[in-house]
């Protein structure tokens, strides 16, 4: 439940981030097409980066590699689905947000990429977790078992032991 909590507060951060970018600092409110596709992709790659188990984490640069490559790309066809299919149209002129359909504003709509992908990625991290701990806790079994195994361990000891022997001063050697 944490987890899921924290993907919600991750990605809201995320996206709120590029979304910060683009209205405070290039003063961008409505995304058209040219700049809505790569604020997503940003957002996804992002995402991927940073959720489920994050790029710093240990054995986790491939992971987090093949995370943002597939986050910008389900972020793109999410902002696709968003501006296609989303079209309730907002009003937050009083926050200097802007005006216009959900997909189109980029207050709301990178936001809700960023948590549905962080979302997605810490739910897999979450389930991924519970095996990698499982797979830790095997126990190897012996290889001495086996009658076979007991005789070559066997015949092995007597090389060793053989050479052992003839290293010692005044052993006879062999010729």
């Amino acid at each position: 439940m944490l987890r899921l909590l924290w993907g919600i507060v991750l990605g809201m951060v995320i996206g709120g981030a590029v979304a910060a970018v683009l209205i405070k600092g290039l003063g961008i409110v409505t995304l058209g097409a040219l700049l809505a596709y790569p604020a997503a992709v940003l957002t996804g790659a992002l995402a991927g980066l940073l959720a489920g188990k994050p790029v710093w984490a240990k054995d986790a640069r491939i992971e987090a590699g093949l995370k943002a490559f597939f986050g910008a790309l389900l972020a793109a066809g999410l902002m696709f689905a968003l501006r296609a299919w989303a079209k309730l149209d907002l009003d937050l002129t009083r926050f200097g947000l802007g005006q216009g359909p959900i997909g189109e504003l980029a207050a709301t709509s990178l936001p809700m990429i960023g948590v549905l992908l962080s979302l997605i990625f810490e739910v897999d991290n979450l389930f991924g977790a519970d095996d990698a701990k499982g797979a830790g806790d095997k126990k190897r079994v012996e290889a001495s078992g086996s009658p076979r195994l007991r005789a070559a361990d066997a015949a092995a000891e007597e090389v060793e032991s053989g050479a052992d022997e003839a290293d010692k001063p005044g052993a006879r050697r062999k010729s």
